[in-house]
């Protein structure tokens, strides 16, 4: 096996095993469109990070930690929902990266827009296979801390405030991580589809599981197979590799929705 497919494959079943569990988490608080929102955010961070000279993980990382702050920070205002201000700050941000980006194309610089938007995995070089699993060493730790505070919350914020729980605190956390998450997680699948990597594999799981922990392995698990079938699949039949991840994803979920709930 050629040793890009092997780079490819690790780095995606890296992501899987992240993307698992805070998937999970995404769908007990129902913040799907936070998700898109981050991913929507991730190209300007791409476009900052080509006009400053530095890496578009990092750009879209740092991107995402503002669009993070700057929604608990909204959130305080009452006069707005939630989702509306996912909204405004999802198009604003994609819109002003496809300025930037067109702003730099028009100069001369040649950038893969498609690469960006819908993943290229196969291109992932060492040196990103290494950031990814680093990474992913990095952020379990994390995930495990916030855990236990992130599911008591999704139950019942205001008991978890009586039970102690620092609720702002673990939602900013939870945010920053699924900022990092998403800026990582671009090369695998794009980003207009890493949203999908995060809900479908945790949405499949609910079927399998009794307690938030297995649901969170079946995830991770479910995850991981997506990223090999659908690896299999580009590399068959000659699709792009990230839809192709995604669909595998899908199919996965469909099928889960056969089994009748134990």
């Amino acid at each position: 096996m050629d040793d890009f497919i092997i780079r490819a494959m690790i780095a995606g079943l890296a992501v899987a095993l992240l993307t698992g569990p805070l998937g999970c988490l995404v769908v007990w608080r129902r913040m799907a469109y936070f998700g898109d929102t981050l991913a929507h955010s991730a190209l300007l961070g791409v476009a900052l990070s080509i006009l400053w000279g530095i890496h578009p993980v990092l750009g879209a990382a740092l991107l995402g930690l503002v669009i993070a702050i700057s929604l608990v920070w909204l959130q305080r205002h009452r006069d707005l929902a939630t989702d509306t201000m996912l909204g405004i700050l999802a198009h604003t941000s994609l819109g002003l990266g496809l300025v930037v980006i067109a702003v730099l194309q028009s100069s001369g610089m040649r950038i893969d827009l498609n690469a960006f938007l819908f993943g290229d995995i196969l291109a992932v070089s060492q040196n990103e296979m290494w950031l990814i699993i680093a990474s992913v060493v990095t952020l379990f730790p994390v995930i495990g801390w916030i855990w236990r505070p992130m599911i008591a919350i999704s139950i019942h914020e205001d008991l978890a405030k009586v039970e102690g729980i620092s609720v702002l605190k673990i939602r900013l956390v939870f945010m920053l991580l699924m900022a990092v998450v998403v800026a990582v997680a671009m090369k695998i699948t794009g980003i207009l589809l890493i949203t999908a990597l995060l809900i479908i594999p945790a949405a499949a799981a609910r079927k399998f599981s009794h307690s938030p922990e297995q649901m969170a392995l079946i995830a991770m698990l479910l995850g991981m197979i997506a990223v090999v079938a659908g690896m299999m699949g580009s590399l068959q039949w000659d699709t792009p590799t990230g839809p192709s991840i995604v669909l595998a994803a899908a199919a996965l979920f469909f099928a889960s929705r056969l089994k009748k709930r134990s």
